[in-house]
């Protein structure tokens, strides 16, 4: 079988192969991968526990795969290509071979400082190649990596450490980020005073700047390295051993550990990588997203580079030094698949044409979309003026659980729908729910979606707590994973993905959990309650409103700030509300319940019908909630 699918009616014959028979049809894909011992099943599963093994009793490491089998061809080809925040700096081209090398000394550095297999390293780091490479060595070394998005407060990086009781944190000195430099080591530092596990940190020097070396627990990157030798015999791992932990938030307080194993994550990024984006062995590949994320996970590192594919890697963002930066680093390494976030689109979108026209961008045969449902007209304005109407546009549906792409025209194949996913890649078997469980059958239904069926690189667990995974994933519609979304299917069988039906928020392409957010404003001294919603933002995709109980407060301008800045401190500057409004109730049922679907309708200013308020405790609120928010 050749994995590349190249036509509609091959996607067909893919596609109905793996609903019959999901076993020979993963089976034949894995087998082109280097195991170091064959699986004894391909596939044994049941959602009830939840519990889903994929070749299991195989073994193999994830980096032999992109490093011993595909050196004897790739060795001088370009692997990361990264570009650095300031545009006058110099660009970095690492072929497989010195990547290869490079993972192999950093492997033996984790090694003498006692890192071994089920370990947990934390990666802090800006998006530099050391990033790539520290994720790289974890897993020759069969240490799980928890790579946290370099943004995030010292609170929230102390909460991930102390979770997975991390004994090592990967960092550098600072992060260059725009205009911005970043102090990313005082928030290790600041972190650690709450999180004992950690022996070690290692630092790598990116800007310069002075840092204070605790002495014993911290190292220079350059040091370590020095004298290493770039040979290591990889860890071997079972299919089932667990790759990495990703924090993502929930709609309960804590950030949940996703759990993703080993083989069945790389199958499915590689099988992924290469049919979504439609890969080809010369094309320069760029996911504009950060390796924090699951984006940049499975789609900068492991898919591309199971793939052998060149992988661009940038430091900084799309505004800076000029709002023309995407469009410039397109045409300076020829890009031919390009992959970013409708927030980027939508914010670009808002400085016009003028930054776009000084550039070709001849050379892109695909773009994508991630992270969001991408709004019509967002689509089209990327599609014309950045596609120039000829580029398949990938608007990608999956998830941190997902793992993987799992809703997603095939670029060039499927026809394109604005704003539209389309449809399931093979092996993915979505299905659309009513309100109790009912599968919605046929055409033009809207409901919530789930997938009936596992797919190689579905989330294992919650890490140290299963059942808080069968209870967010797997019990809302029993025998089914649980997406979270809201979805239709039109009269074309397309799937669209309408958003979140929980307590969560999408905010720029980043989930954020109402709970969490309200937690830490909780923490300022003067709240008494609060209730977040989500609300309609012109970049962001969704804003984030809070209602706010407070205490008396004779400069409620400077009380909102406050309470922005606690929520920036505790989780970081994503999560900062947009809006605050101090108010002086909020609307609950008589069994306390706050009737969140009234808060939404006020923070998206739609006031036409606010529905039958009578069973509140407290109706009367409803109308000063209204009339403060109509002053903000």
């Amino acid at each position: 079988m050749n994995h590349r699918i190249k036509t509609l009616s091959n996607y067909i014959h893919h596609y109905e192969k793996s609903i019959q028979d999901p076993e020979a049809f993963w089976g034949e894909i894995a087998s082109i991968f280097q195991w170091k011992k064959p699986w004894k099943k391909i596939l044994s599963w049941n959602f009830e526990g939840p519990d889903i093994k994929w070749f299991d009793g195989a073994q193999l490491n994830i980096t032999e795969n992109i490093f011993e089998r595909l050196l004897p061809t790739h060795a001088e080809k370009t692997a990361i290509l990264w570009e650095p925040n300031n545009p006058n700096d110099k660009s970095q081209k690492i072929t497989y071979q010195e990547l290869f090398h490079l993972t192999c000394q950093f492997s033996n550095v984790l090694e003498s400082h006692g890192v071994k297999k089920g370990d947990r390293v934390i990666i802090y780091m800006p998006m530099i190649p050391e990033a790539a490479i520290a994720m790289l060595a974890c897993a020759r070394v069969g240490a799980i990596h928890s790579v946290v998005f370099a943004g995030f407060s010292a609170t929230a990086l102390a909460d991930r450490i102390n979770d997975c009781k991390a004994k090592m944190v990967l960092t550098a000195d600072g992060n260059y980020r725009g205009a911005k430099n970043i102090p990313v080591k005082a928030v290790v530092d600041e972190a650690l005073e709450k999180a004992p596990s950690v022996k070690k940190v290692i630092v790598c020097q990116r800007t310069g700047e002075t840092v204070i070396m605790i002495p014993d627990r911290d190292i220079w990157w350059h040091d370590v390295m020095e004298g290493q030798s770039n040979q290591h015999a990889a860890v071997s791992m079972d299919a089932e051993d667990s790759l990495f932990i990703l924090y993502t938030s929930g709609s309960t307080g804590k950030p949940k550990g996703v759990v993703h194993s080993t083989a069945g994550y790389m199958v499915y990024t590689y099988y992924s990588f290469l049919n979504v984006f439609q890969y080809n062995p010369t094309d320069i590949y760029w996911c504009t997203a950060d390796i924090g994320w699951i984006t940049g996970h499975s789609y900068i590192i492991y898919g591309p580079l199971l793939a052998g594919a060149t992988s661009v890697m940038f430091e900084g963002v799309p505004t800076y030094p000029h709002p023309g930066r995407f469009w410039e680093i397109i045409d300076k390494f020829k890009i031919n698949q390009f992959y970013t976030a409708p927030t980027a689109i939508r914010a670009l979108q808002a400085y016009g044409l003028d930054p776009i026209t000084p550039y070709s961008l001849a050379s892109l045969t695909v773009i994508g979309s991630v992270g969001e449902p991408i709004n019509e007209e967002a689509w089209h304005w990327y599609h014309t003026n950045i596609g120039k109407g000829k580029c398949p546009l990938v608007d990608t549906w999956w998830q941190t659980e997902t793992g993987g792409i799992m809703i997603s025209p095939l670029a060039g194949i499927t026809p394109n729908k604005p704003a539209h996913a389309s449809l399931p890649l093979p092996g993915i078997q979505p299905v659309i729910v009513d309100a109790e469980g009912n599968e919605l059958k046929g055409n033009n239904v809207e409901g919530n979606l789930c997938i009936a069926f596992p797919w190689p690189s579905i989330i294992r667990t919650t890490y140290g707590d299963h059942k808080r995974c069968k209870e967010t994933y797997f019990s809302t519609y029993p025998g089914m994973y649980f997406t979270g979304d809201g979805a239709k299917r039109d009269h074309d069988g397309y799937f669209r993905i309408l958003g979140r039906v929980d307590d969560v928020i999408n905010v720029s392409g980043h989930r954020m959990g109402t709970a969490e957010v309200e937690n830490a404003i909780n923490e300022h001294p003067k709240v008494i309650e609060s209730a977040v919603v989500g609300y309609p933002h012109d970049i962001k995709g969704q804003g984030i409103y809070a209602f706010v109980i407070c205490e008396s407060s004779d400069d409620i301008a400077k009380l909102s700030e406050e309470i922005k800045d606690t929520v920036r401190k505790i989780i970081g500057p994503i999560a900062k509300p947009d809006v605050v409004q101090i108010v002086p109730g909020l609307p609950k049922t008589r069994s306390g319940k706050i009737m969140r679907r009234i808060l939404r309708k006020v923070a998206s200013q739609d006031l036409s019908n606010m529905g039958d308020t009578s069973t509140l405790l407290n109706p009367e609120v409803v109308e000063e909630i209204i009339k403060g928010a109509q002053k903000n």
